[in-house]
C-alpha cells in the first residue's frame, strides 16, 4: 500500500521532470521515479520510523532516485542539481540509525552502492584506495584473502558502506586498539556542492594549514559527497587471546580498563557490561552475577601474550575474578545477530540505542545519571548498558532501552530521548559518540555545541550556499 511522507517533497512537478529527463540523458537507466525505488530510498534504520511504519506513515518520498558509477558522474550529477536547485541526499547502505539519509525536502537520492571498487591495495604502505559505496562486509573479506584488514568492524559491517562511516565518524567494535574511522583516513575524494573534484594528497602526516579532509568526516554529506578513500590497513594479526572477568562493581571495571589503556595495554576488543546486560547476553555461558568485562588481544604473538599478562595483573588487582575466554567467545559468535529486536518489536515493544561518552571522571555519573532519567520514562521495561572504545581520557557508554508504552508510542520515544539527552548535557558528555547526529540527536547539538554551532552554520553557507546538500542534517 502506498504510505503518507513524514517529510513530503517541496519541489514542483516540472522541475523534477525536467531534472529527470536530464538524469536520463547522463546516465541512462540508472535513474527511477517507480514507487518502489523511491520508498526503499526515504528511509534508513531510524527506529522512530519502524512507530510510524503501523500508521501507513514513511519517513520521506524522494522524487528520484540515481545510481552513479564513477565520480564523474556524480559531479555532473551535482551540477545539474544544482541548476535545478534540486536537493541531494547521498545514500550507502542505509544503515544509519538516526535519519541521517532521510530525504527531508524530497529531491534527488544518489545511491552509491554502484561504486564499489577496490581502486589500489598499496601493500608496502599498508594502504587501500576504495570508493565510498563498498560494503563494509565485501571489503573486509577482500582484504582478508590478500593477508590484511581493515579491522572497522561495526555491527552494521555487512550493512553499512566507506562512505556512511566516514559521513557519520563510525567507529568499530576492535578500536581500543586499532582507533576510530577518522584514524585510519589517509586522503578522501570528494565532490563539493558546486560540482567539482577535490582529492587529497596521501601523506603519513601534513602541516599544510587546516586538515581539510576533517571537514567531510562526521559532516554526514552537508558539505560534499565523499566517492573514494584511502585508508589505513593492517596485517592480520598473528595470534588471538581472549579474557573476561567479573567485577564486585562497574567503578572497579572501569578503573581496571583505564589502568591498562593509559598503561599502553590496548586490546582490540574491550567491553564493560552492567550487571543487567551481563546477565541478559550472557546466560548461557556465564554463572557467576556481577559486570563482565570481555578483553581480545591480538597481534604479534610475543606482543599479544604480554598485554595478556598485564592486562590479567591488572584486574586481578582490582578485584576481577577470571571467567575465562568462554564469554568473548559467545560475544564473537552472536554479535551480528539481531533476532532479539525482531522479537521485540512483534511483541509491540519500542526499542532504541543511545550511545555516549565522556571523561573517566564523569563517565559513572553519566551512566548513573542516564539509567535513572530513562528507567524515569513512565513504560520503560528495561535499560542497562555498557562501556565500550576506551581511550587514554574515557570511554563510551552504550544504553539499550525496551519499553511497551501502549498508544503513545512516539510519544513515549521522544521522552526517552529527552531525558538521555538531558541528562547527557547535564553531566559533561557528548550527546553522540559513533552514530552522528542525522535529525534525531539534532535538536540537542546546540547546547552542545555552543558557539560552535554558529561556526558550523557559516562553513555551511559558505560551501553550499543553496543548501542542497543533505538538508536538515547536523540541525543545519
Amino acid at each position: 500500500m502506498s504510505k503518507e511522507p513524514v517529510f513530503p517533497s517541496v519541489q514542483s512537478p516540472e522541475v523534477v521532470s525536467s531534472f529527470v529527463k536530464a538524469c536520463r540523458n547522463l546516465v541512462g537507466d540508472r535513474v527511477s521515479t517507480s514507487p518502489e525505488d523511491r520508498m526503499r530510498a526515504g528511509k534508513d534504520w531510524w527506529p522512530r520510523a519502524w512507530l510510524w511504519d503501523p500508521l501507513g506513515k514513511i519517513p520521506s518520498l524522494p522524487d528520484v532516485v540515481v545510481w552513479p558509477e564513477d565520480t564523474e558522474e556524480v559531479a555532473a550529477l551535482v551540477r545539474l542539481a544544482s541548476q535545478h536547485q534540486i536537493p541531494i541526499t547521498p545514500r550507502g547502505g542505509g544503515s544509519g540509525v538516526l535519519g541521517g539519509a532521510v530525504p527531508v525536502r524530497g529531491g534527488v537520492v544518489l545511491d552509491l552502492t554502484r561504486m564499489c571498487r577496490i581502486r589500489t591495495l598499496d601493500e608496502e604502505s599498508l594502504l587501500v584506495t576504495v570508493e565510498a559505496g563498498i560494503l563494509g562486509m565485501a571489503l573486509e573479506e577482500e582484504l582478508n584473502r590478500q593477508g590484511f584488514t581493515c579491522r572497522h568492524i561495526p555491527q552494521s559491517l555487512a550493512l553499512s558502506t566507506v562512505g556512511g562511516w566516514i559521513a557519520a565518524r563510525s567507529i568499530g567494535e576492535f578500536s581500543t586498539k586499532y582507533g576510530p574511522i577518522e584514524e585510519m583516513i589517509a586522503g578522501l575524494e570528494v565532490v563539493l556542492p558546486w560540482g567539482e573534484i577535490w582529492q587529497s594528497r596521501v601523506a603519513p602526516r601534513t602541516a599544510t594549514g587546516p586538515r581539510l579532509v576533517d571537514l567531510f568526516v562526521g559532516a554526514e554529506g552537508t558539505l560534499g559527497i565523499v566517492t573514494a578513500a584511502t585508508l589505513r590497513i593492517h596485517r592480520l594479526p598473528a595470534t588471538q587471546r581472549m579474557r573476561s572477568f567479573t567485577f564486585p562493581d562497574l567503578t572497579r571495571g572501569i578503573a581496571a580498563v583505564r589502568e591498562m589503556v593509559q598503561r599502553g595495554v590496548l586490546p582490540a576488543v574491550c567491553r564493560l557490561y552492567d550487571e543487567l546486560e551481563a546477565g541478559y547476553r550472557f546466560s548461557s555461558v556465564l554463572r557467576e552475577r556481577g559486570p563482565l568485562l570481555l578483553l581480545l588481544f591480538e597481534g604479534d604473538d610475543r606482543l599479544a601474550l604480554a598485554e595478556e599478562s598485564v592486562g590479567t595483573s591488572i584486574c586481578l588487582d582490582q578485584g576481577g575474578h577470571d571467567v575465562g575466554e568462554g564469554p568473548v567467545q559467545h560475544w564473537l559468535q552472536t554479535r551480528f545477530d539481531i533476532s532479539e529486536v525482531e522479537a521485540l518489536l512483534n511483541q509491540g515493544a519500542v526499542l532504541d540505542t543511545v550511545e555516549v561518552a565522556a571523561t573517566y571522571s564523569r563517565i559513572l555519573p553519566l551512566y548513573d545519571a542516564i539509567m535513572e532519567a530513562i528507567r524515569g520514562v513512565p513504560g520503560t521495561a528495561v535499560a542497562f548498558g555498557h562501556f565500550s572504545h576506551f581511550y587514554p581520557d574515557g570511554a563510551c557508554l552504550y544504553v539499550s532501552l525496551a519499553g511497551f508504552p501502549g498508544e503513545d508510542r512516539e510519544g513515549y520515544y521522544q521522552r526517552c530521548w529527552e531525558a538521555a539527552m538531558g541528562a547527557c548535557l547535564a553531566t559533561g558528555g557528548t550527546i553522540s559518540h559513533h552514530h552522528g547526529i542525522g535529525l534525531q540527536k539534532a535538536p540537542w547539538l546546540d547546547q552542545e555545541l555552543g558557539g560552535g554551532m554558529e561556526i558550523l552554520r557559516r562553513v555551511k553557507g559558505a560551501l553550499d550556499p543553496h543548501g542542497l546538500f543533505n538538508p536538515g542534517k547536523l540541525g543545519l
